[in-house]
């Protein structure tokens, strides 16, 4: 694959970053926080799920349709992997994974963990507990669905799977 798509989680984190941070916080939270106030958890999940890019690697084929993907395909994961230095990662299906933890396990797992990139989880990290509570209620709103994707890959294996470069590339001159 070409270095032309290499530009999308990047941008689709900073988006997601600026658009959370925007958020006002509600009434129902002390701590005064930034998160998403308003309508249902799962209306709040679907938004966050939405604009905040997770459709654009956990749904397969969504950025080649521009987002025109039935929203029971949702969050299945992709086999397109994402090759850089540190190996090759797969989008996790989501539908499945979450089947995995409580909703207490999701949020403590979405304020702590650090795994490879491109999944920004030192933005993941920073996740309001509502809005983590509200993601969790909107994945499992929607079943569990799909396939497992393949575990990630070390740098010197060489995937068998289709995959996005994120190696840097020096133009010439």
């Amino acid at each position: 694959m070409s270095l032309e798509f290499a530009w999308v989680r990047p941008a689709a984190t900073v988006i997601a970053g600026l658009l959370i941070s925007a958020c006002q916080p509600s009434s129902g939270v002390d701590d005064g926080s930034p998160h998403l106030a308003g309508g249902s958890d799962v209306e709040r999940g679907r938004y966050m799920v939405t604009i905040g890019g997770c459709n654009d690697c956990h749904t397969d084929g969504y950025m080649d349709r521009a987002g025109d993907v039935p929203e029971q395909q949702w969050l299945m994961g992709s086999a397109v992997g994402w090759r850089g230095p540190w190996g090759t990662t797969y989008p996790r299906n989501l539908r499945l994974s979450v089947q995995n933890y409580t909703e207490d396990e999701w949020v403590a797992l979405l304020q702590t963990r650090k795994e490879l990139p491109p999944m920004p989880w030192m933005n993941i990290n920073l996740m309001a507990e509502p809005d983590a509570r509200a993601l969790y209620r909107y994945i499992t709103s929607l079943g569990p669905a799909g396939e497992t994707m393949p575990d990630p890959l070390p740098p010197d294996v060489e995937p068998t799977t289709p995959y996005l470069s994120m190696f840097p590339v020096m133009p010439d001159g």
